[in-house]
């Protein structure tokens, strides 16, 4: 007996794997829509309702009725008309003038009574001996002024001029001085010829002050000397060289003080 071939049956899996297009329709969709939805908001939000801006509040003002304006004249006029105040009190007519306020004449207090008058005492002559030491002013008595210090004068020396030559004729000195600074002592070079005149002044160390030195350097030109001897000019055309030194002393004048001093031309 052949057997028989098995009937085609048709196959059924346990599990569905056929492709769905649904699937890919509804997310497609929910894309789609997600979009339709953010642009929707993104209009409401952006669009509809704009971002919030801080904005200051606005200056104050205050408002002036005046009546350059007609708003401004009609509101001050039914302002006077509704005047609650107006009702309680008299009011004047416009063409009344103004009470002028009054001007009470000045009365002193003294016209109204007249003070009464003292008599003078009767003269009676004081016939008594006047005293010999009548009241008077506190004598006030004084210290004696010191004795302020003497006038130092101003000195010239040469040195060993007058052992080898003999004293020399100095002028008056009379010096001038332009500064306050008290000067220093002057040393001069002087060469002095056989007739004892200075025939060279040459200046070694300044005062401090240039008139001072001008000064001292014309009188120790100035100075004579007696005439050289014989002896001591054996050689002709001979100069005996010395130093001459100018001490400073207080009888100095100064150049302010000197010209208040001076009589006006």
């Amino acid at each position: 007996m052949r057997p028989q071939p098995f009937a085609e049956a048709e196959f059924t899996p346990v599990f569905d794997w056929s492709p769905r297009r649904g699937r890919k329709l509804s997310l497609i969709s929910f894309i789609t829509a997600s979009a339709v939805v953010h642009a929707l908001c993104f209009y409401v939000f952006q669009v509809i309702y704009p971002p919030t801006v801080a904005l200051l509040p606005p200056p104050a003002r205050v408002t002036v009725i005046s009546p350059n304006t007609d708003e401004g004249r009609l509101l001050l006029r039914w302002i006077e008309a509704e005047d609650p105040a107006l009702s309680s009190t008299t009011q004047r007519p416009p063409e009344a003038p103004a009470p002028a306020p009054p001007r009470p004449a000045h009365v002193p207090s003294y016209a109204g009574r007249v003070p009464p008058l003292k008599e003078l005492p009767p003269l009676e002559p004081d016939l008594s001996v006047p005293s010999a030491q009548p009241p008077g002013p506190v004598p006030i008595s004084r210290a004696a002024p010191t004795a302020t210090g003497g006038v130092v004068p101003t000195t010239l020396t040469f040195a060993d001029a007058a052992g080898r030559v003999g004293a020399p004729h100095i002028p008056p000195l009379q010096f001038t001085t332009s500064s306050k600074e008290p000067p220093q002592a002057a040393q001069f070079r002087v060469g002095i010829g056989e007739r004892g005149h200075v025939q060279h002044c040459f200046i070694e160390s300044s005062s401090g002050d240039p008139a001072l030195d001008a000064q001292a350097r014309s009188h120790i030109v100035r100075a004579r000397f007696p005439a050289i001897s014989s002896q001591q000019s054996a050689v002709s055309n001979t100069l005996l060289w010395t130093t001459a030194t100018i001490e400073w002393g207080n009888d100095i004048v100064r150049a302010a003080k000197a010209s208040a001093e001076s009589p006006a031309p």
